[in-house]
C-alpha cells in the first residue's frame, strides 16, 4: 500500500524544497505559484482520486450481478489517470480494482495481458479490454446506470 504514495509523498517533498528555495531567492511569488502547482500534481497522482478499490474476486461478483464493467488499476499510471479524469461522474459507477493491493488483481491483469501488469485493463462482460477509450467505457454502462437510477 505504501508504494501507491511514494510519487505523490515526492511530488509534495520536492514542491516544499522547490518553494522553500525559491522564498530564501526573495521570490515568495514564484513559491507561491509553485506549491500549488506540486501539490496538484501530487493529488492527481494519488490513489484518492480513485473511487474505493475492492478486490478482484469481489469486482467479478458484482459485475456479475449489475453487468457494469470491472477497471483494473495502479496508482501512479498515467493511463488510469486520464481514464479517471476523463470519465468525471460516472467513474464512480464501475468497480475498480486496484492491482497494487489486489495480488489476484494482479493476477488477472497479468492473465489478460501475455504475463504483463498492462492497465488501465478493462473487463466488460468477462472481456478485457487494454486501455480502452474513456468514451467506450462510458457507452459500456447500462442506460439505468448513466441515468443514476441503477441500485
Amino acid at each position: 500500500m505504501m508504494r501507491a504514495w511514494i510519487l505523490p509523498m515526492l511530488l509534495v517533498l520536492s514542491g516544499s524544497a522547490v518553494a522553500t528555495g525559491q522564498i530564501f531567492k526573495g521570490s515568495p511569488g514564484t513559491a507561491a505559484a509553485l506549491l500549488p502547482a506540486f501539490l496538484a500534481l501530487a493529488a492527481v497522482n494519488s490513489p484518492l482520486i480513485f473511487p474505493r478499490s475492492v478486490g478482484a474476486q469481489e469486482a467479478q461478483r458484482r459485475s456479475t450481478v449489475d453487468g457494469r464493467p470491472v477497471v483494473f488499476w495502479r496508482p501512479g499510471c498515467k493511463y488510469c489517470i486520464r481514464l479517471r479524469i476523463r470519465l468525471g461522474r460516472s467513474a464512480s459507477q464501475l468497480h475498480w480494482v486496484d492491482i497494487w493491493r489486489d495480488p489476484a488483481g494482479a493476477a488477472a491483469v497479468r492473465a489478460a495481458n501475455d504475463g504483463n501488469e498492462t492497465v488501465p485493463t478493462v473487463v466488460v462482460a468477462g472481456r478485457p479490454h487494454i486501455n480502452p477509450d474513456p468514451a467506450w467505457v462510458r457507452e459500456q454502462l447500462s442506460p439505468s446506470t448513466r441515468s443514476g437510477t441503477a441500485p
